[in-house]
């Protein structure tokens, strides 16, 4: 694989140029590595100068299936020589067919359509609220839903309100009222936080911005237990948890829960166009009426098309047994590299967070380090990695991965 950095000869690269354009003509929201990508397939970028690089990131979980799976891009073909989009002002042939395919893949009942993952959250709040007024009785303005310490689950001003990354949430207020933080894992706390006016619980079932943190065993059952017995909804953010990525179709899997609602974006656009849904109980989602809740291009025809074909290879049980079956290989490396300098290793399925001992450098320098060796992963929060390889990464390329960070740590340590 070729990835040795290019040597500046007072000339500017063509990388070098594009990310000045980047950086003079877009807002400052990211704060990206110096790899400019051209092309990609499977799980291998290709940046502007022809470097390539494995992907342990996976456009944080939107690229379960890779880049460029034939599937997907042929059902993208197929449709964009159709038709693209037609508002919901009219029906068309590809969201009833997606919508019964989702909801029969996760047992569901109904959908509704959206395009980004935030916007998915933000339908939930909307939708939670008025369940709880309409259907559980609370008094008009009074809804609460309760939500984790260390919660990510998008940008909008409602979500920050109650995020406490100081990042995330300082500056933007006012804030949105009607949330109730309590420890992530901590079922104790958040059972004493429900009252009669808790409509919902708002929970990630692994945390994957805050560094892919898994909760105890059994957390998600009790939670979905005193949620029962309270009356309270249980709304599963499986945006970045769910499509495989865990080892199950879904992390609430793993403990047999079923969420009154779920979540779903990113991997649901097979890496082609943003597409989410929130998936559930028709109980719950038909509060909803006629001009109350809607999208200009939630549920379009190329995004019923897309998203079909991303049902279709889930309903194989093949990107799940992928994650699982490399997953055991990938926390099984990790393990063996810990004593080079990683202080914790979480994770589950082809997913991990790792934490680089403080005395060795921090997250960002390890993912520079890493881009040297040919592997794109992201740092978060300073001293964790998190790597999310595509399900369709080979053996080979996940030991050259795991080879690749064990290089970054022991020059790490040499220095």
């Amino acid at each position: 694989m070729n990835h040795a950095p290019v040597q500046c000869t007072g000339r500017a690269t063509a990388s070098q140029e594009l990310v000045a354009a980047a950086e003079r003509y877009t807002a400052r929201t990211y704060s990206p590595l110096e790899v400019v990508v051209a092309r990609a397939h499977g799980a291998t970028l290709t940046d502007v100068e022809g470097h390539e690089y494995l992907d342990f990131l996976a456009g944080y979980s939107a690229l379960n299936f890779g880049h460029g799976h034939p599937a997907v891009l042929a059902a993208a073909r197929a449709q964009l020589e159709r038709v693209t989009l037609t508002s919901r002002a009219v029906h068309n042939d590809q969201l009833g067919p997606f919508a019964r395919e989702l909801c029969e893949l996760l047992g569901q009942d109904m959908m509704l359509p959206m395009n980004t993952g935030a916007e998915a959250v933000e339908s939930a709040i909307k939708v939670a609220r008025k369940w709880g007024y309409e259907r559980k009785g609370v008094a008009p303005g009074r809804a609460r839903i309760v939500v984790a310490a260390g919660n990510f689950h998008g940008r909008t001003t409602t979500v920050v309100s109650f995020s406490d990354d100081d990042d995330a949430h300082r500056n933007y207020g006012p804030y949105t009222p009607g949330f109730d933080t309590v420890p992530f894992g901590d079922l104790a706390a958040l059972e004493a936080a429900l009252t009669e006016d808790t409509v919902a619980v708002l929970l990630e079932p692994i945390q994957g911005e805050a560094g892919v943190i898994v909760p105890p065993p059994g957390y998600l059952a009790g939670v979905r237990r005193c949620t029962a017995e309270r009356g309270v909804l249980l709304v599963a953010d499986e945006i970045q948890s769910g499509l495989g990525r865990t080892g199950r179709t879904l992390a609430c899997d793993h403990e047999g829960v079923e969420a009154d609602l779920y979540l779903l974006g990113k991997a649901l656009g097979g890496g082609v166009l943003p597409v989410s849904a929130v998936v559930g109980r028709a109980e719950v989602l038909s509060v909803l009426r006629p001009g109350q809740h809607g999208s200009t291009f939630g549920g379009n025809p190329l995004a019923g098309a897309v998203g079909r074909a991303v049902v279709g290879l889930l309903a194989t049980g093949e990107p799940q047994r992928a994650a699982r079956e490399r997953g055991e290989r990938l926390h099984a490396g990790l393990a063996e590299l810990a004593p080079l300098g990683l202080t914790a290793v979480r994770g589950r399925g082809l997913w991990a967070g790792i934490d680089i001992d403080p005395r060795l450098g921090t997250g960002r320098e390890c993912c520079e380090r890493l881009v040297a060796h040919g592997v794109i992963a992201k740092d978060t929060h300073g001293a964790t990695v998190r790597l999310s390889p595509p399900l369709v990464i080979t053996e080979e390329e996940l030991e050259r991965g795991l080879a690749a960070l064990g290089a970054v740590l022991r020059g790490m340590a040499a220095r």
